[in-house]
Parts: structure tokens; C-alpha cells; sequence
């Protein structure tokens, strides 16, 4: 397969890189070669070429973080903090998944509005309950779409219609796996801990135990200014909230690195072991404002070298498209340097942008950007109406990532796959 069109990324160094009028070769999915027009060898002239004209195309984004059963109420309770919000909204929501009729109504609503969105990849949360957590893969794996996905473990402080038993909790998600074993192509399973404070530090360790060096993890880190101190009273042997994390077993070595969502209250400690530990940080500023949570330190992770990605955090945050982030990311970052720290430099819109692309894409392996050996995620992108004074793709590239929503969605690729044509 060929596409042609005007080529927006990253460098590997953090730069954007912008090819007008280039070719992407693409066999299994995988990009072989990128030729310029006059590159195009005769050999290829002759093939059929998907010729999106002006239009550009850009990496898929990366989702690092969100709530698939919280969907239906993104939008409600925006004026709470994140402990009431999650008793008032969260757990009352997550309880009607046990119904999978009711799943199948829910999770059908999600997984179309993310496969119509921006984003090609995403890490998600489901429910405690397995026929509801497998239902959802089952729904991902049809829409193309390439997701982890974790079947969330509870055994204490939540509703009596949302805990489990630790027994349960551990043989439940050992059964979670065995089903998904060999059933799908493009989705896989993720250890998901909801967050210390719901976890028992015996499930906790039997959750690490099960991960081994197979699987990934992902969970919840220093959000709130309640939960972090809730944390230390529930582990009073660790050295931090991570650290809570570490001595339970969570962050041993595996395949599949871990994921933390939030890390607003990181300090350098903290980030020390972020960065020992290669935990990839999902950052969620429009769930941090809605909650009112804080301002994550971002300059300070990506300084210290750890990998950076994007979460909309449905419902927690309201909006699936992960440009809306990377925009309240740079808004939040300027806040930080004005009032917080005056030595961390603010986001630059390179930097956005690879954090909703590149960067997070190492997650998921060579994903994220137009190189050869990388999987072809793409996005077409319309940006005629807002655009149509402008000729300098630079510009038309800096307004689409702030205007996004007034530009439409020509076509999506995953791995190469056209998955939504409009």
C-alpha cells in the first residue's frame, strides 16, 4: 500500500519534521520506505497510490490512560474532589457493569466514540468484573483499534456492590488471563491494581506475582493531596506512594513496562524511582483541573528522562481527543513555571506533540512516528476550512493542534489498516 499526503511528526530527538508531498510505502503494516516525489521510483509509479492531496497526516495518538464503564457520565461531578467524586459517581457506575446487558449498551457507546476519535492506541481501565472486562476486548478487537486492557482488582474501601474478596480478586483475574490467551490479535491484557488504597497489601503482592515478567501494570500515583496522605497511613513501611508500590511487588522487571497515571505530586525521590524503574507517566491535565488534583511536574519527568504520555482519563476528564490534552498540558505547564517553579521552561508545542504520539508509542513498541520499521498508525486530516488562508504547513499543523475539533477526520490507520474512512 502507498499514501501520499503532508507528513507531520517528531524527530527522535523531540523536533517536529514535516515532509510535504511524501509517499509512504507500507507492506504488513509496517512502513518500509518514505520517498519524496521525486524519489518515487518508476517501479511504484504504476501502483495504486491513496493520494489524500493536501490534506495531513500525522501519527496516531496514544491514550495512556482512561476509563471505559465511566463514559456514560463524563461531564458529572466536576465540582468534587477526587475521593467524593469517585463514592458520588465512580463506584455507583463501575456496579452496574455486573449486568452485561447493560455492559453491552455502555461499552458499545465508548468504544465507538473512541474508534471515531483521534487516538489509534490506548491503555484502559474496565470493571472488577471478568464477562464485562472481556465483552469490552471483544468489542476492541473488532473495531481495529490497539489497546491494552485491565480487568480491575478491589478488595477493600469501596462500595459493598464494588469489592471482591482477595481470594476472588486473585482467581478471578487468573482466569481473566487464561481466557485471553490466544483469543486476540490486537488487544492484550494489563495487571490494574484500581490504586493502593482499594488494593490489600496481600492482593497487592499476589497481583505481582501473577504479573511475573509477562505482563504490564497500570494504576493510579500521587493524584490528590487526600489519597497521598491516606497512603502513608495504609503503608506506613514505605518511603512514598511509589515506593508502596515497589515493596508490594508491582515493579519488578517484565516485558511490558508499568504505567502511573497523574504522578501531580511526584517529588524527587519519587521521580528517582519513576525513572529506576522505566514507569512510563500518564499525565492527565484536564482531569487534574476538573478535579481540582494539581499540577504534575512534566518538565522535571521529561528532564530526568522518563517517558511521558497522555491520558483523557474518561471520566475525569470529559473529552476523548488527546490533542484537547496536549493543549491543557502546555496551558498547565506555563502555570507551573509562572507560580510553582520558575526554573521548569514550559512546554513547547514539539514536546506536546510528542508526548501524545512518539512517546508514548515506544509503549506499544515502533509506534508514533514515520520512520521505516514503524508500524503505520495515521491520521488524515482535513484542516480545509480552518486552514484555507494559510499555506505554511508549520502554521496549519500549530492551529490544528489547538483547533482540532473544527477539523474532520478523512481516514484512520492502524498498523496499516484503514479503520475509519469519512
Amino acid at each position: 500500500m502507498i499514501v501520499k499526503g503532508n507528513l507531520v511528526d517528531c524527530t527522535k530527538e523531540g523536533t517536529i519534521r514535516i515532509r510535504e508531498n511524501n509517499f509512504l510505502v507500507i507492506e504488513d503494516g509496517i512502513i518500509s520506505k518514505i520517498y519524496s516525489q521525486d524519489e518515487l521510483p518508476d517501479s511504484l509509479k504504476n501502483e495504486e497510490i491513496e493520494d489524500y492531496g493536501d490534506s495531513l497526516i500525522l501519527p496516531g495518538l496514544i491514550d495512556m490512560h482512561l476509563h471505559a464503564p465511566q463514559f456514560a457520565f463524563r461531564g458529572l461531578g466536576m465540582d468534587m474532589e477526587l475521593l467524593d467524586w469517585l463514592n458520588t459517581y465512580t463506584f455507583p457506575e463501575e456496579a452496574k457493569y455486573k449486568d452485561i446487558e447493560y455492559a453491552k449498551k455502555a461499552y458499545k457507546k465508548f468504544v465507538d466514540a473512541l474508534a471515531k476519535s483521534y487516538s489509534t492506541r490506548a491503555i484502559v481501565f474496565a470493571t472488577l468484573h471478568t464477562d464485562s472486562t472481556i465483552l469490552l476486548m471483544d468489542m476492541l478487537e473488532e473495531s481495529g483499534l490497539k489497546c491494552f486492557v485491565g480487568k480491575v482488582n478491589m478488595d477493600r474501601n469501596s462500595t459493598d456492590e464494588l469489592i471482591e474478596t482477595t481470594e476472588s480478586s486473585i482467581d478471578s483475574t487468573v482466569k481473566w488471563l487464561d481466557i485471553c490467551k490466544d483469543r486476540y490479535k490486537n488487544i492484550k491484557p494489563i495487571i490494574t491494581p484500581r490504586f493502593i488504597p482499594s488494593c490489600s497489601d496481600e492482593l497487592m503482592k499476589a497481583l505481582g506475582n501473577i504479573r511475573g515478567d509477562t505482563y504490564g501494570l497500570q494504576s493510579h500515583l500521587s493524584e490528590n493531596p487526600k489519597e497521598v496522605e491516606w497512603v502513608k497511613e495504609l503503608c506506613p513501611d514505605s518511603d512514598g506512594y511509589l515506593d508502596a508500590y515497589n515493596k508490594r511487588g508491582n515493579l519488578n522487571k517484565s516485558k511490558v513496562d508499568t504505567v502511573m497515571a497523574h504522578c501531580v505530586y511526584s517529588d524527587d525521590k519519587e521521580i528517582e524511582l519513576l525513572k529506576e524503574k522505566n514507569v512510563y507517566v500518564a499525565h492527565c491535565p484536564q482531569s487534574n483541573i476538573c478535579l481540582s488534583s494539581g499540577i504534575a511536574p512534566i518538565r522535571k519527568f521529561l528532564d530526568n528522562g522518563i517517558k511521558v504520555g497522555l491520558g483523557s482519563d474518561i471520566a475525569a476528564g470529559y473529552s476523548l481527543n488527546i490533542l484537547n490534552q496536549a493543549v491543557e498540558a502546555i496551558g498547565l505547564s506555563k502555570l507551573y513555571w509562572r507560580y510553582i517553579d520558575k526554573n521548569s521552561k514550559p512546554l513547547e508545542l514539539a514536546e506536546a506533540f510528542a508526548i501524545a504520539t512518539r512517546i508514548p508509542g515506544s509503549y506499544f513498541g515502533k509506534v508514533g512516528a514515520f520512520e521505516e520499521g514503524f508500524e503505520a498508525d495515521m491520521l488524515v486530516i482535513n484542516d480545509e476550512e480552518l486552514n484555507k488562508d494559510i499555506d505554511d504547513i508549520r502554521k496549519r499543523f500549530e492551529r490544528f493542534l489547538y483547533l482540532s475539533d473544527e477539523c474532520s477526520l478523512r481516514a484512520k490507520y492502524v498498523s496499516g489498516v484503514k479503520t475509519v474512512t469519512v
